[in-house]
């Protein structure tokens, strides 16, 4: 919490008692109320962050372990997740257009892993700077590389992925067919991990899975040339979007068990991968990526690759404070709030048509998704009861 109790904040006198009255001449009493009293509030906190008065037997000692007795929570503390949440859900969504404007441009549609080790190094730098003690967010845990070398090729490999989906998609279908990754999920810890959710959840999962068939087979790309046809999302788009949600549901699991295992929350396993992954991607560049020639790069893009590196680092800013100040409900909110924008303004945008099968699709998966997320935050909240 931000701030003390207005009562604890304000230096206490020792309460006196008789014998100790006794034992003190008055005019020494009087003369330390008095100084006391006096003191302006910047003189007392000096004081007291130095002993003085605790070593003059002035005032009280404060306890040392701040309880909920002893602090009262902040008063702006709810105007500031929602700053966050407002950051967070601006800056997600805005770096799907701008990563999906610089794929497009041929210079760069053949940089995908050295993108995505850009994007790994803005990360590690900015948790390294969060970790600091000036800053104190969180404490840096270390994992052998060894150890984290599986963890860091999947977190590669998934958000290559993502990145070359996003690529050959249009903005809607990719981000709709992310929404696969909870069923995704569920079926890898069904069958490999034999863990089950509730049935009304995996009933909720069957129209998603319709939707985006809808989707994948109705959506439509924008048109290149007025009266030119319309081509529909191509095989290699689905496949490409159905692997890279795979991963990405493998990549999510393996969150899970290496947090249990290390006892480490995300942003102390994300400082241990994204350095690392970086380094890994790397060693991949020369084979898999064509560079641009430099002086031939208008300098808006390269505006553009550095503003996708800003969101990156902002995004994993505001989920501190979203993570440390708002409970599940909120956070599930605000990610189908990004999910519904990123839908919405990209079914809108660049000349695309949208039919009315696949906005029924978008609807269908939307919906299923928002059901699915209330049947398990119920289904927990009554776990939660009965323990």
């Amino acid at each position: 919490m931000d701030a003390l109790n207005d009562d604890n904040e304000k230096l206490r006198l020792v309460s006196s008692n008789t014998r100790d009255e006794a034992l003190r001449p008055r005019s020494e009493s009087a003369v330390s109320d008095r100084t006391l009293l006096n003191m302006s509030d910047s003189e007392t906190d000096e004081k007291r962050r130095s002993g003085d008065l605790e070593k003059e037997g002035l005032v009280e000692q404060l306890p040392k372990v701040v309880t909920k007795e002893h602090a009262t929570k902040d008063p702006y503390a709810r105007a500031k997740i929602l700053m966050w949440m407002f950051i967070n859900t601006l800056a997600t969504v805005t770096i799907v257009f701008c990563n999906k404007a610089i794929f497009s441009d041929k210079s760069f549609s053949q940089c995908q892993a050295a993108f995505a080790a850009f994007h790994f190094f803005v990360t590690a730098a900015t948790l390294y700077l969060l970790s600091r003690p000036a800053v104190g967010m969180f404490e840096p845990r270390t994992i052998p590389i060894m150890n984290m070398l599986p963890l860091a090729i999947a977190m590669a490999m998934n958000i290559v992925g993502m990145n070359v989906s996003l690529q050959v998609s249009t903005i809607t279908f990719y981000q709709i067919t992310r929404v696969l990754l909870t069923p995704i999920v569920a079926i890898i810890n069904f069958f490999f991990y034999k863990k089950t959710i509730p049935r009304m959840a995996v009933y909720a999962l069957i129209p998603m899975c319709f939707g985006v068939g809808l989707i994948s087979y109705y959506d439509q790309k924008p048109v290149p040339v007025p009266g030119a046809p319309i081509k529909a999302v191509g095989a290699l788009s689905v496949l490409l979007a159905i692997g890279s949600v795979t991963v990405s549901g493998i990549y999510t699991i393996w969150i899970g068990t290496y947090q249990r295992k290390y006892e480490v929350n995300g942003f102390q396993l994300l400082f241990n991968q994204a350095p690392l992954g970086g380094v890994l991607l790397l060693y991949v560049v020369p084979w898999t990526d064509k560079f641009p020639a430099l002086d031939q790069t208008p300098a808006v893009m390269w505006g553009m690759i550095l503003l996708s590196g800003f969101l990156a680092a902002l995004i994993n800013l505001s989920q501190f404070f979203i993570i440390g100040g708002s409970g599940p409900l909120e956070s599930t909110v605000v990610g189908h709030l990004k999910t519904c924008l990123i839908v919405v303004i990209g079914a809108f945008s660049g000349g695309k048509v949208i039919t009315d099968k696949a906005a029924l699709g978008i609807l269908l998966a939307l919906i299923s998704i928002f059901s699915y997320s209330a049947i398990m935050m119920r289904h927990t909240n009554l776990a939660n009861a009965v323990k």
